[in-house]
This record gives C-alpha cells, structure tokens and sequence, in this order.
C-alpha cells in the first residue's frame, strides 16, 4: 500500500518580501532559547504562509517510535516519562524519522485540549485512568503557531507562556498525574487593529516584528505570479526551488552545529545593556534575547564572533515591543531603537542603522 502523498507547502525560500520575519524565525529555529515571535501586521501579508514553509523545510527530527511527544531517544530534558522508564529498564527504542511538527492553536481552544485530559474512552471501556495528550505534547520540538493571539483568553496564554518558558507541561486530572516535555517554538500573530496585547504578554516572546502590506506594483505582480504558479503546479514550482530549499536548511544545520562555538566579547554585552538601560527597559529578558539573536544570527553567517553588524540587525526586534508605551510620542518604537543603539555604538545613523535585510538564498 502506497503512503499518501504529503501536502506540498509552499517552499520558505520563494517567500517574496518580509526579511524581517523570516530573519526572526530563522534565529529562532537556531536558537529557540530566544523565546519565540511576535508577528504583528495586516491581513494577507504571508505569516501563516511562511511559518508552514519553515516547517517542511527543516529536515526530520528521530523521535522514539510510538511516543505521542516526539521524545528524544538521546536527550532526557526531551523525554516523556514513560521513555525514562524504558531506558531505567535497559529496553531497546525504535527509531523512527517525523516531520517538524507544526501545530496550530484554534482561538476556542479550551485548557483540555492545550494541554491534555483523561482518556474518556479508555475509562469507560477499559477503567482505566489514562492521559490522553494535548496540542502541547504535539507541538514538543516543534512550532506552536497562535493566529490572532491578541484575542485568545488570559488563562489559555498564561498556561501557553508558563509551558513556553520552563519546557514542560504537567497536568493533574482525576487522580492521574502527568509531566511531560513542551519544548516548542512559539509563534504568535495578530492585527493590531483587533485589539492590543497586554505587556507582560509581549515581553515573553522572545522577538517581535512588524509586517505590512506590500505597496510595490511590481512586487505585487511578483508575489501573485508566484503564488499563482504553486497553485498550478504545486510539485512543479517546489522542485524547480529544491536546490535553495536544500541549501538554505544545512545553513540552519550548520548555525545550529555551531551555536556553542560563538562567543561575544565583554564590551558588546556591555554596550548591549546600556541600549537597554538607556530605552528603560524592564527586567532583563531585552538583554538576554539580544545576546541569543546576535549569537544565532552569527552562526547562521558561518562566524564564531558576534560584530556590531548582527547586534544591529537584531536589536530592533529584541527591544521595540519592550518599550514603554509613549500616546504623545509620535516616534516609532522600532525607530527608538535604532537612535538610542546609535548613540551607544557612535554610529552617525545616516545608512547602517536603518536596513539591515537579510539574503536569505544567498
């Protein structure tokens, strides 16, 4: 019997426009220590599109055959209970290959289905007292992706970000007590024209970015032709990309290979806090996220030293959804961002402060 053939996604490399997004995903692929993306912007610009095409492109994880939370048959911060056992009892795992997982939160979720409940069915047939797993042991060493994530309920996002932080997920249901790992990349997106996020909820992702419609006619043409020409021939249009697909993931592999090896010298960090400092931010989190995105993105470009160059390019999307909330500021935050790292790094501001893009099929 033939396997059914997998839904072809659309290829990450041929998304047109929106390094900034996908700059941020990337780092967080590398690194997802850094603690997830906050993607805001207008309806229709690509977000769910490219979140999916990262997914398919990372290449399969080994996860222990049979286990409903993709553990790790090496890593034991990623292992389910029941797989400790089975090692502690000397047993033999089967191996098996499985696609990056990619779960999507629905907005009417309740708290049983995020994180899991007791296995109904197997109670009544069997009397049984069994876990039945939720999203959140689904998304384990993979995505977690929330559309619209500025109107789902305050206690599904404090279980979500509780999870998010610490890695694991425990539930006690009935007399049955579980802990298994959450290991996953959270992803959020909305429309700041639906309602605003509160701030302890923006300051727990990790980085934000800011989306917006493509005003470009000739870009827009480009996209639409693009898009028109998947639809057509999906298999056709991701072939003909495969070999920028294929490079761009060993990149990822490689940044993530090398991660460890990165090191940042004593005066960046300090230049690093002081942007903080002097942008006031809260707590500590701006100052840890900067240091991880900087070090992600220069594995990513093959170095083992992070520059002034990559501190730049991550500072505006580590810090801008940080900033204290100014009405009669008419200064952009991302744009805050920039002057202040400016001054602190004796940049005139002029060019290299503003763009930093990324050649993501370079």
């Amino acid at each position: 019997m033939n396997e059914p053939r997998k839904r072809r996604v659309f290829p990450f490399t041929a998304v047109i426009g929106q390094e900034e997004m996908r700059l941020a995903l990337l780092l967080n692929v590398i690194d997802p220590r850094i603690g997830g993306v906050m993607i805001m912007g207008d309806r229709g610009t690509g977000k769910s599109t490219t979140i999916r095409g990262l997914a398919d492109l990372l290449p399969d994880i080994e996860v222990v055959a049979g286990d409903p939370y993709n553990s790790s048959a090496t890593d034991p911060d990623l292992q389910s209970s029941e797989v400790c056992e089975r090692l502690q009892r000397n047993e033999t795992l089967i191996i098996e290959p499985r696609q990056v997982p990619m779960v999507d939160l629905p907005l009417g979720a309740t708290e049983d289905r995020l994180c899991g409940t007791i296995d109904i069915e197997k109670a009544l047939s069997e009397g049984v007292r069994a876990f039945e797993p939720g999203l959140l042991a689904k998304a384990n060493r993979g995505f977690l992706y929330v559309d619209e994530v500025n109107l789902l309920d305050d206690h599904l996002v404090d279980v979500l970000l509780d999870s998010a932080a610490s890695g694991w997920n425990t539930v006690e249901r009935e007399g049955v007590s579980v802990r298994h790992p959450a290991r996953f990349v959270l992803i959020g997106s909305g429309n700041p024209e639906e309602g605003e996020l509160r701030p302890q909820l923006l300051d727990r992702f990790g980085m934000s970015v800011e989306v917006r419609t493509v005003r470009d006619p000739e870009l827009r043409v480009q996209v639409v032709e693009q898009r028109t020409a998947f639809d057509n021939d999906p298999d056709g249009f991701s072939n003909a990309v495969n070999g920028n697909q294929f490079a761009l993931q060993q990149r990822i592999v490689d940044a993530q290979q090398r991660l460890n090896q990165v090191s940042i010298d004593d005066d960046l960090r300090l230049r690093i806090s002081a942007v903080c400092s002097e942008l006031d931010v809260d707590g500590l989190r701006g100052d840890i996220v900067t240091n991880r995105a900087a070090r992600a993105l220069a594995a990513f470009e093959s170095r083992t030293e992070v520059n002034e160059e990559q501190i730049a390019r991550v500072a505006s999307c580590c810090l801008r959804h940080r900033l204290r909330k100014d009405p009669l500021e008419q200064i952009d935050s991302g744009d805050r961002v920039v002057k202040v790292f400016c001054q602190v790094f004796e940049r005139d501001g002029s060019n290299d402060c503003t763009d930093f893009k990324l050649a993501l099929t370079a």
